[in-house]
């Protein structure tokens, strides 16, 4: 056996046993897939020819995590930097043995290559309306990454497409394939209801302050170029999601993924959104988005047959610092669920007040927390009510030890296959798409504003 092909079998190892915690269902399982449009002709084969369209930083990430999955074949690398990005990737792919053709325009590409079986598409979100509408139209299922697009009408254009042709149509939502995630929205919250009646969400995404792409003068892509592409400069090129107009600044770019889970677990859209937001720290000429919002949904919930209330949802995103990172905070009056795709942190914790949760550890759900020895109070002390209120943390069984978006990837061509349903079909990740990009017009507006049901609608 070569190194690589070991290397391989070692991948495929790490994917069995992420997935054998939830169970021999949890690969083709109905119950471990979200409801999707199931394809009207599944594809009867078991390779699966893709090209990528988009080779930039995301387009390498999704190629890194494909190249983990048996069964796919590279044909076909699409992109507008044709001496830095298409150079790159098209090599490694070919010394992997995938034998691909590069292209700078999309529509060459689906001009010319007659085999293939879906696309992969992790351009600016500006691109995303345009390029899946044309490759749904071609016959060819699509995965393209979050945020749908930059603008709703792109979005609706995308559903619309995806319903006419009848071909798969994923959104990178990637949480909603996590094992992780999967298990907490599935067990801990709807099943055991741990955290008993929900009543607020927390979440952010802060990063540290990062100077803007640069581009050694060899490798700048032409004017011409790059203007007929949508770009006016290099800079704006490289540096596209602080743009209006190409992108939705980092609380589309970022905030997505996390507010998508809020709507997820919830089971709800919100009713409404508050949000302040502005550029505070770079230079407003070159960062148009703003690189600081925080917002604060407003959910219906219904937390018993017939009995509804309001849901709080607070979410952040700063450039500047990067403390705590980025995590998704759920609190109820019986217990607070605190998970993240970074597995450094992922737990629940118990409200004094609440039912014992042995039995949930008994069946699996949860780990036991280590017990910490206690001190003997001195005698005489009084005990503080702050030191009583701390809770122990009930960690999570499941893990997740693969590439963030090799899980969704594999939903995606299990989908293909007549497997599954996708996790994240287009009128879904639609929902999202109404939700988030409610917040730059709500931080325009200055004020509360309400969703109308048909909105979320196409």
């Amino acid at each position: 056996m070569s190194s690589q092909d070991a290397k391989r079998g070692m991948d495929r190892r790490e994917f069995l046993q992420s997935a054998a915690v939830l169970g021999a269902g949890f690969m083709l399982g109905k119950s471990a897939f979200a409801e999707g449009e199931a394809p009207k002709e599944p594809a009867k084969m078991d390779g699966i020819n893709i090209a990528l369209v988009g080779a930039g930083a995301q387009g390498q990430v999704l190629m890194e995590a494909i190249l983990k999955i048996p069964g796919i074949r590279f044909k076909a690398v699409c992109d507008i930097w044709e001496a830095w990005n298409l150079k790159k990737v098209t090599g490694q792919l070919k010394a992997y043995k995938h034998e691909v053709n590069s292209y700078v325009d999309y529509k060459e590409m689906l001009a010319a290559e007659k085999n293939l079986d879906a696309v992969i598409i992790a351009t600016p979100d500006f691109c995303h309306a345009e390029q899946t509408v044309a490759c749904l139209k071609a016959g060819l299922p699509v995965y393209c990454e979050k945020e749908m697009s930059n603008t709703l009408e792109g979005a609706k254009q995308m559903v619309l497409a995806a319903k006419e042709t009848g071909k798969l149509l994923q959104i990178g939502h990637q949480r909603r394939s996590n094992p992780r995630y999967i298990h907490c929205k599935e067990k801990l919250v709807d099943e055991a209801k741990l955290l008993g009646r929900i009543t607020t969400i927390n979440g952010q995404w802060n990063r540290a302050v990062q100077i803007d792409l640069g581009v050694p003068p060899k490798y700048t892509i032409e004017q011409a170029v790059l203007e007929k592409y949508g770009f006016k400069s290099m800079k704006q090129f490289r540096n596209w999601r602080w743009y209006k107009g190409l992108g939705g600044g980092p609380v589309i770019d970022l905030g997505s993924h996390q507010i998508d889970v809020y709507n997820w677990f919830l089971g709800v859209v919100p009713k409404a959104v508050t949000a302040s937001g502005g550029t505070d720290y770079y230079d407003k000429a070159t960062h148009e988005w703003y690189d600081t919002v925080q917002a604060l949904y407003e959910y219906e919930y219904e937390y018993a047959p017939d009995k509804k209330q309001t849901v709080r949802a607070f979410y952040q995103t700063i450039t500047t610092n990067s403390s705590n990172g980025y995590y998704e905070t759920f609190m109820g009056d019986e217990g607070t669920l605190v998970i993240s795709e970074s597995a450094s942190r992922g737990a629940v914790y118990r409200e004094q007040s609440a039912p014992a949760w042995d039995k949930w550890v008994k069946k699996g759900y949860l780990k036991a927390p280590v017990k910490k020895e206690e001190k003997p109070a001195a005698e005489g002390a009084i005990a503080d009510v702050r030191e009583s209120a701390v809770q122990q943390a009930y960690e999570l069984p499941v893990t997740m030890n693969l590439k963030y978006h090799q899980l969704h990837l594999q939903n995606f061509f299990d989908a293909m296959r007549g497997k599954a349903k996708l996790n994240c079909p287009a009128e879904q990740a639609y929902e999202t798409a109404v939700t988030v990009l409610k917040v730059n017009e709500a931080i325009e507006a200055g004020r509360r504003l309400e969703f109308k049901p048909e909105e979320f609608k196409v």
